[in-house]
């Protein structure tokens, strides 16, 4: 989906709107419903998930009522509403209902079928004629009335679909038994096919029961996100404890959380502290210990202490809705290999009636019966139907991205998915990323006139707004800063501001190149600082005199797991290079550290995607992985990008796939989880063409009959979603 937003038209406010759709059952219907849906004014793009039977239509805003959107599906076939909040639910009644006409089919079918085996085994004991046309005839018409329904529907619409093939192969069948009943000679017991029929609609309801329970299991990654939320908090309100409705709360409000209970917003610790286990919304197995001034978030769990916190963030804008939007989002888009499969399934049926058509002709016209030649046309009809084909991308895309998002990977959409498992490069950022991100002031050395502790005090005051980490770490050293006017950040190089009347420049060499000042004596001094994996920032004025005051010194740590994360990566046959805009000094020593002997240091923003461009230029399929604003035009630039959720928004909204915790090991596990996924939706493609491509020509040779074929459908359907269930396991 975000692949089709990004293709649409400039200038265009719009909105998305998620259905819920009835009717469909097989890959041909998701074009159906896709087509219709785009041709309602107003509608600019639409796509639809047959795991989930949801639609997500993207539509000018103010337009496409979802009246509308209904009124064109209920002309081609389909019931739609607009779907609930909530993610995905588990449609229980449905499979009750399932399992119903299931037990209800067996049992009429039964004595048919025990009929048709006694005959098999020599022994001459068969229902009479009229009492086996009774118990198929409730079989086709009231348990297989749904087929007719949906087939006809399809029909008038101007398509085929699984329906349509199973309708028209049993009547086929259920047709030929009543016509040889009622037209034999009093006292003769002719050729009956009810059981063909009658068993043929059981085995697909099995069929339906089995892929109704499977598909119910795709979205339980989904479900248990959306119960991380507690239904109600206790407010604390006028010196009392309320306990109130969570949609009742707002911003500002403070909530007491006692032990064991979950924090119901995001916020701010006012009061108190202990260990939150916060391993369903970042995949963090290990408690997180939060104090007075600690961000929590909503869904997270309190294990011990007691904690009173200012809502920051209610409803929509919590982090724990916007993993949910994030994974629904994934689940919802198309791969372009999907994209091909419903071209497909747009022709399939189609294409399965001429076979069936020519099969029943060319058994005829080679001297064989009728009833042989209805068989065999039947038997094409049953094993052709093309829910595997259907099933096969969306159900491995759902279980992928759900086992992804328990260990802390948002995939923000199935293209992004594609396009990682081809990955041969990452490309990291240092600071934040391969690093902890939170260096600390190791060395000020003024320049000539200047002192240690003005030069702490100016670059205190002129990074009070800013968010770097460089900056943080001079305010930890000086926490009381003179205020600062006009602050101005200089994207890569540094930042400008008016401290005590003094216009000053902290930054790079760059920076005070560009300034026209020169190092002077200091050059010396910052050489030795670089050469020990130092970062320096030079700090100068411009007014009212252009001096150079100082430079200051920055250490930051490799993360603990950065060096193993890029040993896993090269283990995958996946080369790793460092893109950093630090000093050549710094670069070198944490890329020695973390075992990465490919290095671009003292780039700008732009340069480093100029870099992803230039790898990209090589042939590398590559993935760029950081946290800063200064990252978004290299994610951007990338194949995939990947973004730590401990760094900016900006990164994480022009990244395809978020990183909830700050930790490099979950590079590879993301591009390991896209590859499994990958893999699984080719198998289940294969798989799903395997039947038909071996399917349709045993059928229309003879060497299926209607009531095996049907079961190799039900087969097909089932093991394709059984395939992806698989990927639950991913992880554990």
């Amino acid at each position: 989906m975000t692949d089709l937003l990004e293709a649409l038209p400039a200038g265009v406010d719009r909105d998305t709107l998620d259905l819920d759709i009835t009717g469909m059952t097989c890959g041909s219907c998701v074009t159906r419903v896709e087509r219709a849906l785009k041709r309602v004014p107003g509608v600019l793009g639409a796509e639809v998930n047959l795991a989930t039977n949801r639609a997500r239509v993207v539509r000018a805003q103010g337009s496409a009522a979802a009246a509308d959107l209904a009124a064109a599906l209920r002309k081609a076939g389909f019931d739609a509403r607009p779907a609930d909040a909530t993610p995905i639910p588990r449609h229980v009644t449905a499979e009750r209902r399932e399992v119903a006409h299931l037990l209800a089919a067996i049992a009429l079918s039964a004595p048919l079928l025990l009929g048709m085996a006694a005959h098999g085994a020599g022994l001459h004991w068969m229902l009479p004629g009229w009492v086996q046309a009774v118990l198929a005839s409730v079989v086709q018409f009231w348990l297989g009335g749904r087929f007719y329904g949906a087939g006809w529907r399809a029909v008038r619409a101007g398509a085929g679909n699984m329906d349509l093939l199973v309708a028209l192969g049993t009547s086929a069948a259920w047709g030929l038994s009543s016509w040889n009943l009622l037209t034999a000679p009093p006292g003769s017991m002719p050729a009956l096919y009810y059981e063909s029929s009658a068993v043929l609609i059981a085995t697909v309801l099995l069929g339906k029961w089995l892929e109704t329970r499977a598909k119910g299991h795709t979205a339980d990654a989904l479900r248990a996100l959306a119960q991380l939320r507690p239904d109600t908090a206790r407010l604390r309100r006028d010196g009392a404890e309320l306990s109130i409705p969570i949609a009742q709360i707002i911003v500002g409000d403070v909530v007491v959380v006692r032990p064991g209970e979950r924090i119901p917003v995001d916020g701010t610790v006012l009061d108190g502290g202990g260990s939150v286990d916060c391993s369903m919304l970042t995949g963090e197995s290990l408690p997180v210990e939060v104090a007075t001034g600690a961000r929590v978030a909503g869904g997270s769990i309190l294990s011990d202490g007691v904690l009173s916190v200012r809502t920051d963030a209610v409803g929509a804008e919590t982090v724990l809705a916007r993993i949910v939007r994030l994974v629904e989002g994934a689940q919802a888009s198309k791969p372009p290999i999907q994209r091909l499969v419903d071209r497909v399934s747009a022709v399939f049926v189609p294409a399965v009636l001429v076979v069936a058509g020519i099969t029943f002709v060319g058994w005829w016209a080679t001297g064989a019966d009728t009833s042989a030649a209805i068989l065999n046309a039947v038997a094409v009809l049953v094993i052709a139907c093309p829910c595997a084909l259907g099933l096969a991308t969306p159900a491995a895309i759902m279980v992928g991205t759900g086992a992804a998002a328990r260990r802390g990977i948002l995939i923000r959409d199935a293209a992004a998915l594609e396009r990682a498992h081809a990955v041969t490069l990452v490309a990291f950022d240092k600071t934040g990323t391969l690093t902890q991100g939170r260096p600390d002031l190791t060395d000020l050395v003024p320049a000539e006139g200047a002192t240690a502790d003005e030069l702490l005090r100016l670059a205190a005051g002129l990074q009070a707004n800013s968010e770097h980490p460089l900056a943080e770490a001079i305010r930890r050293r000086a926490p009381v800063a003179p205020r600062a006017k006009g602050f101005r950040a200089l994207a890569g190089r540094g930042v400008s501001a008016t401290v005590e009347a003094r216009t000053l420049l902290l930054g790079s060499r760059r920076l005070m190149d560009e300034a026209g000042i020169p190092p002077g004596k200091l050059a010396d001094t910052a050489a030795t600082l670089e050469a020990q994996g130092r970062t320096v920032s030079w700090l100068a004025e411009t007014a009212p005199a252009a001096r150079l005051l100082g430079l200051l010194a920055f250490a930051d740590s490799p993360r603990p797991t950065a060096r193993d994360a890029v040993a896993a990566l090269r283990r995958a046959g996946i080369g790793v290079v460092l893109l950093t805009g630090d000093s050549r000094g710094a670069a070198d020593a944490i890329a020695k550290a973390v075992g990465i002997d490919r290095v671009a240091a003292e780039i700008l923003p732009e340069g480093k995607a100029a870099q992803v461009a230039a790898l990209r230029a090589e042939g590398a399929v590559v993935a760029m992985v950081g946290d800063g604003i200064n990252d978004a035009p290299a994610l951007a630039a990338a194949d995939v990008g990947l973004a730590m959720a401990t760094g900016t928004d900006v990164a994480m909204h022009t990244a395809g796939i978020t990183l909830m915790r700050g930790d490099p090991a979950l590079v590879p596990q993301a591009l390991d989880i896209a590859r499994r996924t990958h893999r699984t939706i080719r198998q289940g493609l294969f798989w799903a063409f395997a039947y038909n491509v071996i399917g349709i020509p045993l059928a229309a040779l003879g060497f299926l009959s209607p009531v095996v074929a049907g079961a190799a459908m039900a087969l097909s359907s089932v093991s394709v979603v059984s395939n992806a269930l698989r990927l639950r396991r991913w992880g554990q």
